[in-house]
């Protein structure tokens, strides 16, 4: 529905080619933004409502008894959410806003746009089963094992101030009389975020939009090809500014592997390009210092490389 009427917009009142990087660039902006934007109010909402239910301090005191259970939990909600990179910020900063602890947080901002299930079926037909699950379990080992460490870095005093839920409002127990006051305690919650980081839903999206459109495969394709044992880490960072969704890059992953690429490289491209992006990174400026950030895709890099070696390792078995 919300692509048609993008495509009507773009291509039929603004009289754009689909055919040319122009034309593709702006429906891929326009599109993106809409469907953050609608992620971002909806999702934010449904936590803010949820969230009038269940104090932070709760949640926060759950989790710290059962803290290695929460990050799987976390990791698997991830995989069960079809989201993009971008996509799944917005669930993100509304565990942040509830007082789910940093390292869980992430363990599904990991997972999230790694594994979803429209990316499972693609795989399933372009790889088969066995490499199906075990792309699946190693998509969550990554996002438990990265979550752990991280929380065990005690990362908290890179979060932006007002993403972080006080003691005090922790413990605080709000009444709510009637769901119409849930329901406009979810709306505040979301207008506050969307307030805070409309700008650089903006700024990211369009850099995602150019990127993926006017960077083309072929020169991703030969560099891959020529690096040897070196060819993981090089795909992995071809892929994070690759932006774009898991629809588009399973068939890439497929093409790379069909030409010669080992299997372990091609799948290491096409997590890097689901799981970390440029425009996930501004996004994620509004609520965290720089200097998480760069700590979040460092773990989450090599975790991403050691999965990549491992499935080249795993090639001579599974074919």
């Amino acid at each position: 529905m919300l692509s048609s009427i993008v495509d009507k917009l773009v291509f039929s009142i603004f009289g754009l080619n689909p055919e040319t990087h122009l034309g593709q660039s702006l429906h891929f902006f326009i599109y993106d933004s809409l469907k953050i934007f609608l992620l971002l109010f909806v999702m934010i909402t449904t936590i803010g409502v949820l969230r009038s239910f269940v104090s932070p301090g709760r949640i926060k005191r759950w989790l710290s008894v059962h803290r290695l259970v929460a990050h799987f939990f976390a990791s698997a909600f991830g995989a069960l959410t079809p989201f993009c990179s971008c996509s799944s910020i917005p669930i993100f900063l509304g565990f942040l806003k509830t007082g789910v602890p940093l390292g869980v947080s992430f363990s599904f901002l990991i997972t999230s746009p790694l594994i979803n299930e429209y990316l499972a079926v693609l795989m399933l037909g372009f790889f088969g089963w066995k490499i199906t699950v075990l792309y699946i379990i190693s998509g969550i080992l990554i996002g438990v094992i990265a979550g752990i460490i991280m929380q065990g870095m005690r990362l908290e005093k890179f979060i932006v101030k007002d993403m972080v839920v006080s003691e005090e409002d922790a413990n605080k127990e709000v009444v709510f009389n009637k769901f119409k006051d849930r329901l406009r305690f979810g709306l505040r919650e979301a207008q506050a975020i969307i307030k805070r980081i409309w700008l650089w839903i903006f700024v990211g999206v369009g850099l995602g939009a150019l990127i993926h459109n006017y960077v083309p495969r072929e020169i991703i394709q030969a560099a891959i090809s020529k690096t040897g044992p070196f060819s993981v880490p090089l795909a992995v960072l071809l892929g994070v500014p690759m932006y774009g969704s898991c629809a588009a890059i399973v068939p890439v992953a497929m093409v790379l592997f069909k030409k010669g690429i080992p299997l372990g490289t091609a799948l290491a491209f096409m997590m890097a390009t689901s799981a970390l992006s440029l425009p996930e990174a501004v996004l994620l400026r509004r609520a965290m210092k720089l200097k998480l950030i760069l700590i979040f895709f460092g773990i989450t890099t090599l975790g991403i490389i050691f999965t990549g070696y491992c499935f080249n390792f795993l090639q001579t078995i599974l074919f």
